[in-house]
């Protein structure tokens, strides 16, 4: 015979009608619980949705970092100094026209001290000097007057457009201090406008040691009696010009 299965022990089934028996229940997880909690939240409306999230970003402000905005704390020794009062430390500005000072009126100038000339001898009209500078020749006549100068019959005014000519051409006149005492005639010829005027210097300060012995010395101090030989330097031949050489080339 063969070996019959032996029926194993089934467990009791519940009868016809009757609720099957409840599995045991297991422990809620925590992610379980929270969606649980928040299915049972009432869901807010949009808009008030988004003025709450509005609301966070405000209370949400950005924190400054850190040194920024603190105030630098002062060293130690060093007192605060009070600040002043708005409107106590400003010192009153004056009204127009108040202190200024009234303009000082220009003082007179006072005219040079003219020695009076001293007369000339019998049957002299004139007294002459002749000078020289460079290239030009200046031939002077001088005679008691009222201080008039003219070079080729012009004022030096008009004919020396340089000052510093005007200023040397009365520097012998100033010299024996009688610039309003005598009338001055030069004739010049040759040269530029420097030589003519050193010319005049020359001869004119030539007349005046004939027509006033006295002066002598102190014209001759002040180098007005003496010739000034400087004269232009000659070209030489194979250069350029007095001292200028040609280029040098070696090859």
């Amino acid at each position: 015979m063969a070996d019959e299965e032996v029926p194993k022990p089934d467990s009791p089934q519940p009868a016809r009608g009757a609720e099957p028996p409840k599995p045991p229940e297991q422990p809620e997880t925590k992610p379980q619980a929270e969606e649980k909690a928040k299915e049972g939240k009432p869901k807010a409306p949009k808009g008030e949705a988004k003025k709450s999230q509005a609301k966070k970003g405000e209370a949400e402000k950005p924190q400054p970092k850190k040194g920024e905005g603190e105030k630098p704390q002062a060293r130690k020794g060093e007192a605060e100094k009070p600040q002043p009062k708005k409107g106590e430390g400003e010192k009153p500005q004056p009204k127009k026209g108040e202190g200024e000072k009234p303009k000082a009126a220009r003082e007179p100038v006072e005219e040079e001290r003219s020695i009076p000339a001293p007369p000339l001898p019998e049957g002299v009209h004139y007294v002459w000097g002749t000078g020289r500078r460079k290239k030009a020749i200046a031939r002077v006549r001088i005679r008691p007057g009222r201080g008039q100068f003219l070079v080729n019959n012009r004022r030096i005014e008009e004919y020396f457009t340089e000052d510093k000519d005007r200023a040397a051409v009365l520097t012998p006149l100033k010299t024996v201090s009688m610039t309003r005492s005598w009338d001055v005639w030069a004739n010049v010829d040759g040269g530029g406008f420097t030589g003519q005027a050193g010319a005049v210097v020359l001869g004119l300060a030539r007349a005046l040691a004939k027509a006033v012995p006295d002066s002598e010395p102190a014209l001759r101090d002040r180098g007005q009696l003496t010739r000034d030989a400087r004269m232009k330097e000659r070209k030489k031949y194979g250069q350029k010009g007095a001292r200028k050489r040609f280029q040098f080339s070696k090859r």
